[in-house]
């Protein structure tokens, strides 16, 4: 019966197998297991399947799973991809090859200790010195480091696939800063939501239980008395190809993200640089590779890493996981000598095979290289110096002569693998059930003796079919990887959490995400700021439609110089401009200001337009990805689709321009309100606000100085009333008072002194000094900051304004003095705030905030 129902997706992909398949035994018979999921495929149908491709597609967009990619000629974004069929190993088969995993991690950790100690490895000829000393993963500084924890390489990740004789065999290792595992956990909590059928006929192990271990053996790793360390989880940076992951397992796990200038040396410890004081930090989750960590004794142009980190990992006052020089053990020349050093070291044999290879360091191995480069794979030992594998298949006899010469000039650089045939897995591409080539990438752990194996994996499959091109740099798809059991399981992840955890909500707020966070509010607004009065501007426009060569009516004219000072893109509307060695008047560009107006809409190249603030703002929010919930990502996702259609509108049609300016609004608003509602009430949430308004406050002043400065006609006067008003959402509460009567005195008293308004200078100004007091103090708790006494001399000089002296004009020159004075001197003293905060909290090259309480301690160089 069973095979009646998955007679036709299973028969018809049987028949385009043309390798050894996962679904197939070696009898050529299907696997219980497979034969069950294919019963769920069948009664799913390839429509239902694709309906599920798109939903997982929507899925990871929705929670910002990327993989950036470093392709100039493409977006560096790009979209992680999740096959719906997952890749599957039965429990039975799956005890051995955690067997020959642990072996090869215990063989691994083994191998590092004796290369930063007593290199008997070496001493022994079982190793060649130059394989070790000449690559670049052998750092001579790491040689005397030893972590308190007995197991040196912490994590390991390792790449399988099925060889020819039906076993998994090892392709490669990952030990530096092993990644894949948070992509595994996502894979497996978006299918679990997308797909449910799945689960009814199959039983698949956890993946979580791998995590909770992690935790655990951080833990140990601290090195005070705390039982809860300060553990940092330290990235690149967005530009990082999995920094999705460095965000997603640092929130998962309830670490704090951190980039190399968050952090400092200081007395033989690390520090944390939070506004709040310095932090110690006990342990640190490395994503940065080896040489890049400490520009003091690494390489010495780094910006990534923490000056002085190998010395307090020397002290034993920080832990590292996995500690720098693991890199070594990546290199691929290694391979050919693990049976040797495995019986060396462990008296044992190998328990996984890896893919034969040969070093070309040896005069016998380089023989048989040159002798068989059609069957082989040709590497570099160095993984560094980005060099493609070469497939000698693929060449013809005078690139095999070029190959050949090549490595004859410098053999100890090569290394040599076998091209064998390796298995094919079932993949939805195209609407179809197609093998792909595939390996998974599986994750262990020390638990202190011995090694966890996560019960799971990150598989990836090729998107050609009959090449090995898994690479998420090439195109590769993922795989939900499942663990068959025959007794049903809880298939639901659970969130881990750490033990003895203290208020947790409260994690620590770096002076880097504290600028981030600062520069969201205020990007947010000032291009809700700009939307605005374009829209009053074309609006305008609209209205007052003028052929060419026909000026503009006065009071626009006065909206378009007001606009190119709110936007500081000079000479816009306001000057001239020398364009070939002519100067171009801006007559002409006021005459028909569409032009210039389309300019700050959508060239995402010109500084101070709304798509170039919008990618700003998108840059900023990607900084400080770990704040954001579920929700929130979503709508990022929609202000990236609204950058993508203001770019490409068309920009003849005024009307479809503003509808993508309206669209782009709501969806900024959105943004602001969500994450309004949702962010704790700490320090990130108060410079978030005091961005905001800083920018609010600054946007007002601009477009109010530069539109009243002069006195114009009674009636251009109205309209530009009007339409300040309006761009502040004030003008219904001013029809509501003032009704048809339209005075300036009254507008100023209005923008300027009423307090229960969100838009108007009062407000904001005590909105303002209400969100600075909520920030940490630094020497005296008790007194104004620098900012705050800024803030609050703006206030006084607004609160005590005279409207009727600020709307006196010269007789001459109808110049308002008063009014361009006070509002100049008020700009000033809130664009000094932001200076302020910065030399307060945001500066990240000299801490502000010592653990030292007296100003005697600090070095000269750092005040």
């Amino acid at each position: 019966m069973i095979q009646d129902i998955s007679l036709g997706l299973l028969n018809t992909y049987k028949e385009t197998i043309n390798s050894y398949d996962e679904v197939l035994d070696q009898n050529g018979q299907v696997k219980p297991y497979w034969q069950g999921l294919f019963d769920t495929l069948e009664s799913v149908g390839i429509e239902g399947l694709e309906l599920r491709n798109q939903e997982i597609i929507k899925k990871l967009k929705e929670n910002g799973v990327t993989y950036n990619v470093y392709d100039s000629n493409s977006e560096s974004n790009r979209a992680w991809k999740l096959d719906p069929i997952p890749f599957l190993i039965h429990q039975s088969e799956w005890e051995t090859i955690e067997k020959g995993l642990k072996q090869r991690a215990h063989l691994l950790d083994l191998i590092l200790k004796d290369i930063y100690g007593p290199q008997l490895l070496i001493k022994n000829a079982i190793i060649p010195a130059e394989l070790i000393y000449d690559n670049s993963g052998f750092l001579l500084p790491c040689f005397d480091i030893k972590q308190k924890h007995d197991k040196q390489l912490l994590t390991y990740a390792v790449d399988l696939a099925r060889g020819p004789d039906g076993k998994m065999w090892l392709l490669d290792n990952r030990t530096q800063s092993p990644s894949g595992s948070g992509y595994a956990l996502e894979n497996r909590i978006v299918m679990s939501k997308v797909f449910p059928e799945l689960n009814k006929k199959t039983y698949r192990s956890r993946l979580s239980p791998y995590f909770s271990q992690l935790q655990q053996t951080v833990d140990t790793l601290g090195t005070n008395t705390n039982e809860n360390p300060n553990v940092v989880f330290l990235t690149p940076g967005p530009g990082n190809e999995t920094y999705f992951e460095h965000v997603y397992l640092s929130s998962y796990l309830g670490y704090t993200l951190v980039q190399g200038n968050d952090l400092l040396v200081r007395d033989g410890f690390v520090w944390l640089k939070s506004i709040d004081q310095l932090e110690r930090v006990d342990v640190i989750i490395k994503r940065l590779d080896d040489e890049w960590c400490d520009p003091l004794e690494l390489r010495r142009d780094s910006l990534l890493g923490i000056p002085g980190l190998l010395q307090v990992i020397r002290l034993g006052n920080v832990a590292v996981l996995n500690p720098p020089g693991t890199s070594v053990l990546e290199n691929y020349g290694l391979m050919a000598f693990m049976q040797n050093a495995c019986k060396f070291l462990l008296k044992e044999p190998l328990l996984m095979p890896s893919v034969a290879t040969w070093w070309c360091g040896q005069a016998k191995e380089l023989q048989y290289v040159l002798e068989h480069l059609p069957q082989l794979i040709i590497k570099k030992t160095n993984r560094k110096q980005g060099f493609r594998s070469i497939y000698g298949r693929l060449l013809n006899e005078e690139q095999l002569e070029d190959l050949k010469k090549l490595i004859q000039k410098s053999p100890k650089d090569f290394v040599a693998q076998e091209e064998v045939s390796l298995s094919t897995t079932p993949s939805f591409i195209n609407g179809k059930i197609e093998p792909r080539y595939a390996a998974m990438r599986a994750f262990l752990v020390s638990d202190g003796d011995e090694y966890k194996v996560m019960q799971g994996g990150l598989t990836r499959s090729s998107a050609v079919k009959g090449k090995f091109e898994i690479s998420n740099q090439l195109g590769g798809i993922s795989k939900d990887t499942w663990i068959i059991t025959d007794t049903p399981t809880e298939y639901q992840e659970k969130t881990v959490e750490r033990k003895n955890a203290i208020n947790q909500l409260n994690n620590s707020l770096t002076s880097r995400n504290a600028e981030n966070l600062f520069w969201v509010g205020r990007m947010c607004e000032r291009t809700m700021a700009l939307r605005s009065f374009l829209k009053i501007i074309l609006n305008r426009l609209n209205e007052n439609v003028t052929t060419k060569g026909n000026k503009q009516p006065d009071f626009l004219i006065v909206l378009l110089k007001s606009l190119t000072h709110l936007t500081q893109t000079y000479p816009g509307f306001v000057g001239k401009i020398a364009k070939d060695q002519e100067e171009v008047d801006t007559e002409a560009v006021l005459e028909n200001p569409i032009a210039e107006l389309l300019l700050l809409i959508n060239d995402s190249r010109k500084s101070g337009s709304v798509c170039y603030n919008v990618q700003a703002l998108l840059n900023t929010i990607n900084q400080v990805s770990e704040k954001w919930n579920h929700d929130t990502r979503r709508i990022i996702n929609l202000v990236e689709d609204s950058l993508i259609s203001l770019k490409n509108t068309n920009t003849s049609n005024i009307n479809q321009v503003n509808h993508a300016l309206d669209k782009l609004h709501i969806r900024l608003f959105s943004f602001y309100g969500n994450i309004y509602e949702t962010l704790p009430r700490d320090n990130g949430f108060y410079l978030l606000e005091t961005g905001k308004n800083v920018e609010r406050i600054l946007s007002l002043i601009s477009v109010f100085r530069s539109t009243f400065n002069f006195k114009k006609n009674h009636d251009e006067e109205i309209v530009l009333m009007e339409a300040i008003l309006e761009n502040h959402h004030l003008l219904a509460q001013y029809r509501n008072i003032y009704k048809s009567h339209w005075s300036l005195k009254a507008v100023i008293n209005m923008v300027f002194l009423e307090k229960n308004l969100p838009y108007t200078l009062s407000y904001l100004l005590d909105t303002l000094s209400y969100y600075l007091s909520k920030l940490p103090k630094t020497m005296e708790p008790n007194r104004l900051s620098i900012a705050e006494k800024s803030v609050l001399e703006a206030s006084t000089i607004i609160k005590l304004i005279d409207a009727e002296r600020l709307i006196q004009v010269q007789e001459e020159t109808q110049f308002r003095p008063e009014l361009d004075q006070t509002l100049s001197q008020v700009f000033e003293l809130i664009s000094n705030v932001s200076n302020n905060l910065a030399s307060l909290y945001f500066n990240h090259s000299v801490m502000q905030h010592s653990i030292l309480n007296t100003l005697e301690t600090i070095d000269s160089d750092e005040i």
